[in-house]
Formats: C-alpha cells, sequence, structure tokens
C-alpha cells in the first residue's frame, strides 16, 4: 500500500479562539451567464415501508450530471434543457436500481419508489473465509478498478454548524476539482468557483469555530485515494476484519466487512463497515467513526486552540464516504463528516454543545489529461476556511444551473432565521 506523509482526518481541527474575521480565498472571476435548465425535486422512499432513503445516488444517464439525496430522502436534480427526453437512474444499496423517464416527472413533488432486494447468500466456499485478504486484495487492485487518468470534477459542498439545538451557521460552496490519478502520489487540487455564508456570531457567544481543511476534509475522505487517513500499512495488525451479512446493488453482489480496532482502547482509530463490489473487489462505500473514549487523546486530534478557562473535545466523529462506477472505473462521488465538540466551562453551570456536519458530493465530471490543472494563484490552500466575505443568501438564483444536495428543512428555516437576524443589525 502507498504511505503519504499526511496527517490525513486528523487535520479536520476546530480553532476555539475569539472572533477573528479573515477572508482566506479571493474569489475566482465567475461568469454570470446561466445555461436554462429544468429542476426536478422529489422523495426516494423505501417501497415495502415507506422509510426514506438517505444518500441515494440519482444520475442522468447519458451524462455525468448526478446528485444525491439528503438525510430526509429529498432531491433536487438540475437538468440542461434538450435532455427532457433522458432518463435518470436512482440507486441505493439493497435496492433494486430504478430507471425514471425524466417526461414522467413533475417538477416538483415527485415520489420514486425503490424496491428490496431479497438476498440470497451465495455458497460458503464462495467467499473467502480471511476478510483480512479480501480487504488487502481491495487495496492492492487500486489500479485496476480507480482511474488512472486525471478528471476534471464539479461538486457542491455545505457546511452547517449548530450550537445546541440552533444552527448559528450556514455555508455552501461550488467547487472545481482536478482529481489527481489514484495510482499517483500526487494530492488533488481544487478551487473555489462559487461561494456563500451566513454566521450568526452573537449566538457563538465569544467564540467562533473555524472550520480548517474545509473541501479538503472531503476529499481526504477518499480513502482510495488516501489510505493512509485511516489504514496505515500495518493496518492487518491494528484492525480484526469480520463479515457481516452481503447485499446486492445493480444485480451485483456487495461484500460487507466489518472493522474495529484491536490496538488498545484509548487509542483513537476507527470502527465501521466497508462495502465491496465482488465482482472487482472495488470499494462502493465505507461508512465508520472515531474511538473518542480517550477525551484527552480524541481532542488531540481536532483542537489546535481552546479558551482557557475551558475544557474542549469531541463527543461524535462520524464519517461517510461513496463512490460511483462508470465503465468499469470507480471515482469519488460524496462524503459526510459529522463532528460533535463539547465545551465544558470551568465556572459555568451548563456546558456548550456544538455540532458540525461538512458533506461533498461530485454533480459532474470530465476525463481530463495530464497538461489541465488549476493555476497556482488559484487553488483553495488545504487548510481554508469559508471566507466570511462571501456573498450571502440573498440571491435566489445564486447557483443557476450548479445541482445542489437539497437542504433539510430545518437549515432551510436556519438560513432565513439568520438572514432575518443580520439584517436587523445592519
Amino acid at each position: 500500500m502507498k504511505t503519504k506523509n499526511y496527517s490525513g482526518i486528523s487535520n479536520f481541527v476546530i480553532v476555539v479562539c475569539t472572533i477573528l474575521l479573515v477572508s482566506t480565498h479571493s474569489q475566482a472571476t465567475i461568469n454570470d451567464e446561466k445555461d436554462p435548465f429544468t429542476e426536478y425535486k422529489g422523495l426516494v422512499i423505501d417501497k415495502s415501508t415507506g422509510n426514506v432513503l438517505a444518500y441515494a445516488n440519482i444520475s442522468l444517464i447519458g451524462t455525468n450530471i448526478a446528485t444525491v439525496t439528503n438525510t430526509n430522502g429529498e432531491f433536487s436534480l438540475k437538468v440542461p434543457e434538450g435532455r427532457a427526453n433522458n432518463k435518470i437512474l436512482v440507486r441505493f444499496v439493497g435496492f433494486r436500481s430504478k430507471t425514471v423517464l425524466l417526461s414522467d416527472l413533475e417538477n416538483i413533488r415527485n415520489k420514486i419508489e425503490l424496491e428490496p432486494v431479497n438476498v440470497v447468500l451465495p455458497e460458503v466456499s464462495v467467499i473467502s473465509k480471511d476478510a483480512d485478504a479480501l480487504v488487502q486484495t481491495m487495496f492492492d487492485k487500486i489500479r485496476d478498478n480507480y482511474s488512472g487518468n486525471p478528471v476534471n470534477m464539479t461538486a457542491f459542498y455545505r457546511e452547517t454548524i449548530r450550537k445546541n439545538k440552533s444552527y448559528v451557521s450556514v455555508s455552501e460552496a461550488v467547487v472545481d476539482i482536478y482529481k489527481q490519478p489514484y495510482p499517483s502520489y500526487k494530492s488533488d487540487v481544487a478551487k473555489l468557483y462559487k461561494s456563500r455564508k451566513k454566521t450568526d456570531y452573537n449566538k457563538i457567544d465569544t467564540l467562533v469555530f473555524k472550520l480548517m481543511g474545509g473541501p479538503f476534509n472531503s476529499l481526504y475522505l477518499d480513502i482510495m485515494k488516501y489510505p493512509e487517513i485511516i489504514f496505515t500499512d500495518n493496518f492487518i495488525q491494528n484492525y480484526k476484519f469480520t463479515f457481516d451479512r452481503s447485499t446486492y446493488m445493480d444485480k451485483q453482489l456487495i461484500y460487507v466487512v466489518d472493522f474495529v480496532q484491536t490496538v488498545p482502547d484509548n487509542e483513537p482509530l476507527y470502527k465501521g463497515k466497508l462495502y465491496i463490489d465482488a465482482h472487482n473487489m472495488a470499494l462502493k462505500s465505507a461508512v465508520f467513526d472515531m474511538n473518542i473514549k480517550n477525551k484527552e487523546s480524541a481532542a488531540s486530534m481536532f483542537i489546535v486552540k481552546k479558551p482557557f478557562n475551558a475544557n474542549v473535545y469531541p463527543i461524535q466523529a462520524s464519517y461517510r464516504m461513496d463512490f460511483f462506477e462508470n465503465d468499469g472505473k470507480w471515482y469519488y462521488g460524496y462524503s459526510r463528516i459529522e463532528l460533535g465538540i463539547k465545551i465544558d466551562w470551568k465556572r459555568k453551570l451548563f456546558n456548550t454543545l456544538y455540532h458540525s456536519v461538512i458533506e461533498m458530493a461530485v454533480t459532474d465530471w470530465e476525463n481530463s489529461d495530464e497538461q489541465q490543472t488549476v493555476d497556482r494563484k488559484d487553488r483553495i490552500r488545504h487548510n481554508v476556511v469559508i471566507s466570511d466575505e462571501a456573498s450571502g443568501f440573498s440571491d435566489p438564483d445564486f447557483w443557476g444551473e450548479h445541482n445542489v444536495i437539497e437542504p433539510e428543512k430545518p437549515i432551510e428555516t436556519a438560513i432565513k432565521k439568520i438572514q432575518k437576524q443580520l439584517e436587523k443589525k445592519e
């Protein structure tokens, strides 16, 4: 397995400091001309139970345009004019994929039902009894399964901060990504195309959380490009791998492998599940959590500065990432980080809880070549913070034809409340 000198997810740090508004990037010149498009909104559910399906993949067949459902199963897909006769493909692990004609959809209130697959497990002899060997094979086949060419991607990025039960900050961005070949040791490159942010600093008291790394935290969750993020060279010694119940997607068997750390419990490693395509041993999805039982050790992974009169430590660190397949190659498609932080004030009766969610979804892509890249002056730094000088949420046409993840209802409400509060203070 390749090894890079990079500290990975531990670089997803929270800086707790006195309020300081700093612009950390210059936004690229934007072409305001918008291509005509049609937007389709709806819900993806389990046909048998009626339960919503979060993180279902929706793609426009014949193009590289795609999106994912939010945690409420809702989706929004913007389709360029001239594609009205196209179809969309809706996929979710453990369910039969479904093809839907755009002409059969309304603009809003669509409901797409997916049927669960009745899993018939193959003979025991078909499945390797050694889960460790299966995971090792998954990494050994990176060159076979993942793109050896650079790829230009357009992605939607969102980060939110909630203090106790109230949202206090919402940021969104469209990011251009130059994804380096998977076998390459070169790191991915990103450029900020559009961004907007609203933060109610009064509700954050005298403190502000700055999410260091921004879009790069999402990119570094691509554990096939950056395996050292979770699995170091001695990962077989650090983790125990076992088979869980297999499932299906697109009529293809998916192995489910559980992993849990075997080293002392006070070391902040990870536990979770790997979803591996049984046909080519490619990683389809990974869902995992960091072990935060050792508060001091876990805090050192995230907190680089804190108030002198408080103890600050994480109470949750959850991760998810998904790949999509095209012509036999797999690509980074979606990632989500959920982080909970507790501030235990030394001279106050009550503590403060902050919860942050960062997610990024690839909404369009095209193959590139070695000569195409992003100028150094336009590149997002690895420790970038989404600028507080972004244009705000006042422009309803801000995103134009760009696909975004449909916001959860509480976030929509939070955006409106924050906007009103800030307008009153102006």
